[in-house]
């Protein structure tokens, strides 16, 4: 049996009045959804490049045209298919015109940089949702149900996944949450509203529109396999947004499995259905294909937690697709006229329908796979060309059908303008001049780092005509936007854009438009003066020590690395877990990144024993890549111990420390340089035979800090070139400066200091004390009581020893790294010593 009412009923069972009106409202509702997806068209083609999918983007298609779709379409099916009358037609009409004033006020309000306006519209569509979920709700429970009133709790369920994902989102866009939650938030936040809001309600149609496309029956216990997959699949979702905003990666990915094997549960009659009947018209071939790439993306989602580098395949493969599938079939369906009417519409929309589909699924893969950079352009061009073909002969289906009358015409096209005139002015940055006049100009640098912009002010003379060269130092996108309209495009990490200025008449605001950064104080003006600019602002120089502000503070979050070492345990046999994990972490003040790492830190887990000691390292992948590990305190052949193992896989790793020293470990994997330059190293410590006691003893591992998006083609060059954006020691640059080291006076401090590198060694100093004890690789070069005495331990990359020094007062004493370019840029920190 196919599902109720997706088809016209005969007219013995509706009053023909009815059907005019109906399709009317349809006409008008579904061009509301084709107007948001033409603005998607526009602001993906005016972003420079074709770019991948940004706020703005993503959100005129989600917020846009996927919500107004989901919410027309849920409350369709569920009259339809529960034989319920529908509601009056106030209430669609208003529920329509509050709902895309909300999505207008969102898009205005980040794009202008004004938190209130957007909250308030995040607020507005919560809302608006909520009250269509617990309508479906009300409705459905006074139904008579049968064999289809498992439809309604998906979609209430979809409501309620809405209303979670839209306050998040409020959250971020009213700039209150802290800088430390942004990333959990916002990853929750993508989550909830794509496996959840479009997610559920996608899964809980395609029960019943699958086999009316298919034109076949309904297989047998449907209904029986949606309630159950619908009972696994909201707890896991539950479970999976809990983990990610508490950073619990194990705890996501268990939600994120459940929520799998649930989709995988409910789309068991679908393939059922496809044995049956294979696709056999343009509308089925796009559900098939869309829901192919929603498989695929759940899979790579389990693996990974996380949806970054897979937006275009859920935009375009999944979600796309399936919108526009659904489309091709129901319109001319809803739209009625008869069998006459309802055949050359479905004519008009399925126009090249072969080559429009080859296009968007042959230029998925291209869009998320390591390709060319032109060949990622030309895959978003054939993909746009195709979906946006369909906007124009869906338009032209709906405007040949009805003309909707003029008042819900004119609110539709003010709602529709006011968001279109948001999205030119956020992607006005593709039409801003770059050029800089010959003369009677200054540049400026402008740097993008720690959610503030720097200088936060510049001074210039009227008629000034300022160039300002805006670079991003910080792990997360930023742009920046003038109140004059100049913009540049969102900018990730290192990238730069310059933006004129119009010769100056008046002070100028400036801000970063991403959702929350305006209003946490991401700001910055440009005062017009009356004489001739400070002179320290010619040159627009940046505040604090080298490209990153290394005095500001850290995070509240921030927690340092722990630098005190611990006695050897007792004991010859050691066994130890160590686990290969991708985590985002503060390797800067202020300055967030996504790391490779073992056991969540940089570096990882320090080891030590003594000279005979045997270590057993069950050595698990719980990243998102291979990855492999090498012991520099073990002597062995590495063929299988050193091999590289795949994501879920395990190795068991047993080494013999046959002599004493400061050792590294790494990851093992090629290209090792750019495995260690992430953050995959640690220390091994095999004390000396007979080592003394000393009142204090630290282990600091050397490293390079590359920001960036790890493994990205930018940041590699930079590790090839050696130039790191800072070095740091145990992982953060200038993190002991914020969380001293600590001494009383007269103690005597060991600090054993290892190189990681990947490229550069140190020269390990500390100001104002002299060391009297120096062990480098395996031999002491000084001793207690010997005459001589020491300033530097010297290491290259891959070597490890220790010093010892008697602090003789109470003070500060700073710690570098004596190479004086790594020293100020981030490899030195204070070892407060106490009376």
């Amino acid at each position: 049996m196919t599902s109720v009412g997706i088809r016209p009923r005969p007219a013995a069972t509706e009053p023909p009045a009815r059907r005019p009106a109906r399709s009317a409202w349809h006409a008008v509702a579904n061009g509301v959804v084709l107007a948001w997806l033409a603005l998607t068209a526009v602001a993906a083609l005016v972003q420079p490049g074709l770019p991948a999918p940004r706020w703005l983007l993503i959100h005129l298609f989600l917020l846009g045209a996927v919500t107004n779709a989901i919410v027309t379409w849920t409350e369709h099916f569920a009259t339809a298919l529960l034989r319920i009358p529908p509601p009056p037609r106030r209430w669609p009409l208003a529920r329509l015109a509050v709902l895309n004033a909300g999505i207008a006020a969102v898009l205005g309000g980040v794009a202008g940089g004004y938190a209130l306006l957007a909250s308030g519209g995040a607020a507005t569509v919560v809302a608006v949702v909520a009250a269509h979920a617990t309508v479906l709700a009300v409705r459905g429970r006074g139904a008579l149900g049968g064999r289809f009133a498992h439809v309604v709790g998906w979609y209430v369920w979809s409501g309620v996944a809405l209303v979670a994902g839209g306050t998040l989102g409020g959250l971020l866009a009213s700039g209150r949450a802290p800088s430390g939650w942004h990333a959990p938030v916002r990853a929750a936040h993508e989550h909830v509203n794509i496996l959840g809001w479009v997610g559920l309600a996608v899964l809980g149609t395609l029960f019943t529109l699958w086999p009316t496309v298919l034109r076949t029956r309904m297989v047998d216990g449907t209904g029986r396999i949606a309630r159950w997959s619908l009972r696994a699949a909201v707890p896991g979702l539950a479970v999976a947004v809990g983990g990610l905003l508490a950073d619990l990666r194990w705890l996501a990915a268990a939600g994120l499995l459940l929520y799998a094997a649930a989709a995988a549960l409910a789309l068991v009659p679908f393939v059922r259905t496809l044995l049956r009947r294979r696709p056999h018209t343009p509308a089925s071939w796009m559900l098939a294909a869309g829901t192919a790439w929603f498989a695929v993306t759940l899979a790579a989602d389990a693996a990974r937690q996380s949806l970054d580098g897979l937006l275009p395949l859920v935009l375009v493969g999944f979600v796309g697709q399936t919108l526009l599938g659904a489309l091709t079939f129901l319109l001319p369906v809803v739209l009625g006229g008869g069998p006459a009417a309802l055949k050359a519409n479905a004519a008009v929309l399925e126009r090249l329908w072969l080559p429009r589909v080859a296009a968007v699924n042959a230029a998925v893969p291209l869009l998320v796979l390591p390709v060319p950079g032109w060949l990622t352009r030309a895959a978003w061009i054939a993909a746009i060309a195709a979906l946006g073909s369909f906007v124009v002969l869906a338009a032209a289906t709906v405007v040949r059908t009805r003309r909707p009358s003029p008042v819900v015409a004119g609110i539709t096209a003010g709602v529709l303008l006011t968001a279109l005139a948001a999205g030119v002015a956020a992607g006005s940055a593709a039409r801003s001049g770059s050029s800089v006049a010959a003369s009677g100009t200054r540049t400026v640098d402008v740097a993008l780092v720690d959610m503030r912009i720097r200088p936060g002010t510049i001074e210039a003379a009227p008629g000034t005509r300022l160039v300002l060269r805006v670079t991003n130092e910080d792990a997360m996108p930023h742009d920046l936007r003038l109140a004059t309209g100049q913009a540049t495009p969102m900018l990730d990490q290192g990238e730069t854009a310059t933006l004129t200025v119009p010769p100056l008449e008046e002070s100028i605001d400036g801000w970063c438009t991403v959702p929350g950064h305006r209003a946490a104080g991401m700001t910055m003006r440009i005062n017009m003066t009356e004489g001739p600019a400070p002179e320290h602002a010619q040159h627009g120089t940046h505040q604090g020590t080298g490209p990153l502000d290394l005095a500001a503070p850290m995070s509240p979050e921030w927690r340092p690395y722990d630098a005190a070492l611990e006695p050897a345990p007792g004991g010859k046999d050691h066994r130890v877990e160590i686990r290969a994990t991708d985590r985002e972490l503060e390797v800067a003040p202020g300055v967030r990144q996504q790391m490779w790492t073992f056991n969540g830190t940089v570096p990882g887990p320090v080891l030590r024993g003594k000279v005979g000691d045997v270590f057993t390292v069950t050595f698990v992948n719980d990243a998102a890549m291979g990855h492999g590990i090498d012991f520099h305190a073990g002597s062995l052949a590495p063929d299988r111990p050193m091999r590289t193992i795949q994501p879920g896989e395990r190795l068991t790793y047993r080494f013999k420390a046959e002599h004493a020293g400061a050792w590294l470990y790494h990851c093992s994997t090629m290209p090792m340089l750019q495995h260690m330059g992430n953050g995959m190293y640690g220390a091994v410590i095999i004390d000396p035979p007979d080592l003394p006691r000393a009142d204090r003893e630290y282990v600091l591992v050397h490293g390079e800090l590359y920001l960036g998006r790890p493994g990205s083609a930018e940041q590699a060059a930079k590790m090839r070139d050696g130039r790191p954006d800072a070095w740091a020691f145990n992982g953060t640059a200038a993190g002991y400066d914020h969380a001293p080291l600590t001494a009383r006076a007269g103690d005597r401090v060991r600090v054993w200091v290892v190189g990681a590198g990947p490229a550069s060694g140190t020269a390990f100093h500390i100001v104002g004390a002299q060391f009297d004890t120096v062990y480098k690789e395996g031999a002491y070069l000084l001793r207690e009581g010997d005459d001589g005495g020491a300033q530097i331990l010297d290491l290259a990359p891959g070597q490890g020893g220790f010093v010892e020094a008697v602090v003789p007062e109470a003070g500060h004493y700073p710690f570098v790294d004596h190479d004086m370019r790594h020293g100020e840029a981030g490899a030195h920190g204070i070892l407060k010593v106490t009376g």
